[in-house]
């Protein structure tokens, strides 16, 4: 599968429809609205106005798909999707380009207004909708007849996992699924064997995901193996994966997972989307902007506090420590270095209350979280995001998982230079005040939303001018 082709297909599909639909709106202006308004024909004349508009509409056509997420997973759209998010996308679309271009157009009687508002709408949904609609139903087509399917794990070995294996690679229309072996919670089950090769247990479901590109995880456990299906998920649910489960397992995830249907196989899709796309677009755009923005605005408060740390202290400016962010990768976190130079030789150790390590200003740093402004580098590397859970070194995660698994759910997001966390806990000293801090950030997670970053970093910012930081 060329996914990138695939994209470039739709994306030029949008660019045509847009710019012909700019083309019939502009004749129908000339030809229809602004007749009405002076009382004699107008000429179509195609001016610098009409060119710009060629070249910006679809633009902003674009634009807006990419925010609504209408060019991610572009293999898996369905005619039925297709058909709700153009209509969906073209109505916000319309609105807005009323009031940024058609709102100011001469015309003789606002019945115009919504004569011109509907022209563009239907010409730009029916034009749109037909390129989308060819496209997707050619590759619906390429997915029923196995030429496009998606690599898939199973899990489980038994007599269920089988009965779903046969289930699917016998059913018609295809339903996708390109089965590339199994892995067992029993050890290896030669009932499967014969059908499948055995790639591991699920202790190694993380290694086999990333090694065979696995896209899709089917679950198919045995009543006796349902004691270990919270792990399973634990394990699966921060990969780059779609997880689906047998039905009849329903009551032990309800409230978590929503019923699908595959072409006519019922499972269960444990949906994985902490935020709708269009959210996290705009998420990603804040942190950019809002990074940028102190950047600059704040560059005397970075000079400043650079020579005062130099002058203080000796030592390097920048303190650089490898974390683990999203997806369990590890990256180099900056700050501005608090403590002595040496403090961080041999074992890893948190701070404390009165730590002789940090220096008399590295003391007001963390109170205020002046440390922390070189990490808006971190952010504009896309490594950080302004508001998520504060990133840890593997070997305090390490600890933290003995203690509380669930930390895991901690890593489906990027890291964050501030949190609910450490707003509520401020640093944490040691590894049980890390578990404390953790309810509030899986609390996060869990109601994550561009309102809750808003309200989190406004107490951040009291935090800072009060310097009441912990």
């Amino acid at each position: 599968m060329n996914r990138a082709l695939q994209t470039t297909k739709y994306i030029f599909a949008d660019i045509i429809s847009s710019g012909f639909a700019w083309y019939l709106f502009f004749n129908f202006r000339k030809e229809v609205i602004e007749p009405a308004k002076f009382g004699y024909p107008v000429p179509i004349e195609y001016d610098d106005r009409f060119y710009a508009g060629l070249v910006l509409i679809p633009l902003f056509w674009t634009s807006l798909y990419a925010l609504l997420g209408m060019y991610k997973n572009i293999y898996r759209r369905h005619r039925l999707k297709e058909l709700g998010q153009v209509m969906f996308s073209n109505l916000i679309g319309v609105i807005i380009l009323f009031f940024a271009v058609l709102i100011d157009d001469q015309i003789a009687n606002y019945q115009n207004y919504y004569r011109s508002i509907l022209f563009l709408l239907v010409a730009h949904f029916s034009l749109t909708f037909t390129f989308r609609f060819i496209l997707t139903t050619r590759t619906v087509k390429q997915i029923h007849k196995r030429v496009i399917g998606f690599n898939t794990l199973l899990v489980g070995g038994n007599q269920k996992a089988l009965k779903v294996y046969d289930e699917m690679e016998t059913m018609v229309p295809g339903p996708g699924f390109n089965f590339i072996g199994y892995i067992s919670l029993n050890g290896k089950d030669q009932l499967i064997e014969d059908e499948l090769p055995w790639l591991g247990s699920f202790q190694d479901v993380e290694s086999v995901v990333a090694k065979e590109g696995i896209e899709e995880v089917i679950i198919a456990v045995e009543k006796s193996e349902q004691q270990k299906l919270g792990q399973v998920l634990s394990r699966l649910e921060n990969l780059r994966v779609r997880i689906k489960i047998i039905p009849d397992i329903y009551d032990i995830l309800a409230g978590s997972v929503k019923m699908t249907s595959i072409f006519g196989a019922p499972l269960i899709a444990i949906s994985t989307q902490i935020m709708p796309e269009w959210q996290l677009f705009l998420k990603r755009l804040m942190d950019i902007s809002a990074s940028l923005f102190a950047l600059v605005v704040l560059s005397p408060v970075y000079f400043a506090v650079a020579l005062i740390v130099k002058l203080t202290s000796p030592g390097p400016i920048i303190f650089k420590q490898e974390r683990i962010g999203q997806f369990n990768k590890p990256f180099f976190i900056y700050k501005f270095r608090s403590m002595r130079q040496d403090a961080e030789s041999g074992t890893p150790k948190l701070a404390k209350e009165g730590d002789p390590r940090i220096t008399p200003f590295g003391r007001f740093m963390r109170k205020t979280r002046l440390d922390e402004l070189p990490q808006f580098f971190n952010v504009i590397k896309g490594d950080m995001s302004l508001v998520g859970p504060r990133p840890e070194r593997q070997y305090f995660i390490d600890q933290i998982m003995e203690v509380a698994p669930h930390y895991r759910h901690l890593q489906k997001v990027k890291p964050g230079i501030t949190s609910w966390g450490q707003v509520k806990y401020g640093y944490a000293e040691n590894v049980n005040e890390m578990v404390q801090r953790l309810k509030y950030d899986v609390l996060y997670i869990e109601n994550m939303s561009l309102a809750i970053d808003f309200k989190i970093m406004a107490y951040t910012i009291l935090t800072v001018l009060k310097g009441d930081g912990k």
